[in-house]
């Protein structure tokens, strides 16, 4: 923690993104002077002005910070910015995300919430139990907690909760005590390439844990035998072939009733109110980091009924015996695959509309065919136009590609 006493004054080139607002808000509760820039108000930028960041929304040094002791900057930022450069060319410390991120945490008891999807509510799970049940941590998420309304907390413990990001390979730089994988499937393939150097990256991931330390992985991963750890534990709902599984599942009022069963031990009454079975294999990895802390299982109870998710993770927006509206941020074929299973398992007689916005032309491009035969399995399907985010367009990668390789007629 020695370098960051030097920060007293820092500044986000990109603050509105949400890993980078909660490592804002981290320097913010530790008493320095937090500024940002972002390209548009949101409403997470407009919360983080009422806390007392200063943000401005035009790339024009003027209006930026004249002697920041860091600057922090997130890889979606263009390289011909204005302010990023003018930092970079006249020898201010400028850092990536990643970067400040390893500093935050080198010191630190980490847990580290890796996958190519799940990690976003796993992480927000894990910091809830360990929150919920007063065990205490400080979490860095990567949503926003709908029990909480942030994506950051602090706590007196030097124990940290953090999504650990694939992309770009920042995973690499964290230094963790407990690692959970929950997938290591082709995601990202702008930067990684081909699907084995994702894995790569993951089997990578796994050698930088701690002498031992516990990795949680789920159940059949392509690369298990090559992860290394001192304590191993799978994890699947639905196989007992894993060492943590689930027994007596039931779905109850749109509520999932179940038993976790692990290695030595065993939770009775568990009650998820969580849709998506997916998220029931979240939920029982967070409660294997729980037991590997010692937390007891009443309180793993108490804090799993408790738990109300994750902005954009199956979350309601709307709930009458007539309709039901599910925001969610699916943007892989597998994602939106166990979304549309977890809506189907507690709706199994209604229609199911799914209104679509594709996630990165790259991300289309590399996982077309996966998309078409996913979105296949709604009744209905309204498309829209590709969501760039970070990147320009690509000839001829849009949506209609995607609605030309569907076999759905609605």
């Amino acid at each position: 923690m020695s370098k960051l006493t030097t920060i007293n004054n820092i500044y986000f080139i990109g603050v509105g993104g949400i890993g980078m607002s909660a490592i804002a808000r981290y320097f913010l509760s530790k008493g320095a002077i937090v500024a940002g820039y972002d390209k548009t108000p949101t409403v997470l930028t407009n919360q983080l002005e009422k806390e007392g960041i200063t943000i401005h929304y035009t790339d024009d040094i003027t209006l930026a910070p004249q002697q920041p002791d860091v600057v922090v900057y997130t890889p979606a930022i263009p390289k011909d910015h204005q302010e990023l450069n003018h930092y970079i060319n006249n020898g201010f410390r400028v850092m990536k995300r990643s970067d400040i991120l390893q500093w935050i945490t080198e010191n630190a008891f980490n847990i580290c919430i890796a996958g190519t999807h799940g990690k976003t509510t796993v992480t927000s799970m894990v910091a809830h139990l360990l929150r919920h049940s007063n065990y205490g941590c400080n979490a860095f998420l990567g949503g926003i907690s709908a029990n909480y309304h942030t994506n950051f907390w602090s706590h007196e413990r030097n124990v940290v909760v953090v999504e650990a990001d694939e992309y770009d390979r920042s995973f690499l730089k964290l230094s963790p005590n407990i690692e959970v994988i929950t997938s290591m499937d082709p995601d990202h393939l702008d930067i990684y390439g081909t699907a084995e150097e994702v894995e790569n990256a993951f089997v990578q991931f796994s050698q930088k844990l701690k002498p031992g330390g516990t990795i949680v992985a789920k159940y059949g991963l392509s690369r298990a035998a090559e992860l290394r750890a001192d304590h191993l534990l799978t994890y699947d709902h639905q196989n007992e072939a894993a060492d943590i599984h689930v027994k007596s599942l039931q779905v109850i009022e749109g509520s999932y009733h179940f038993t976790v069963q692990g290695p030595d031990w065993s939770i009775p009454n568990l009650v998820l109110h969580m849709g998506g079975l997916h998220n029931i294999d979240n939920m029982i990895a967070a409660i294997t980091v729980a037991k590997q802390l010692g937390i007891d299982n009443d309180k793993i109870v108490a804090a799993v009924a408790d738990y109300k998710g994750v902005r954009r993770r199956f979350e309601y927006a709307l709930k009458t015996t007539e309709h039901v509206l599910i925001d969610d941020y699916a943007h892989h074929p597998d994602e939106l695959k166990a979304l549309l299973s977890g809506v189907r398992s507690i709706f199994p007689d209604r229609k199911l509309t799914l209104v679509f916005q594709p996630h990165l032309f790259s991300r289309t491009k590399d996982q077309a065919a996966g998309f078409s035969a996913t979105l296949d399995l709604a009744d209905e399907v309204i498309l829209l136009p590709i969501y760039p985010a970070r990147e320009l367009p690509m000839e001829g990668v849009n949506s209609e590609m995607l609605l030309n390789n569907m076999r759905l007629t609605n």
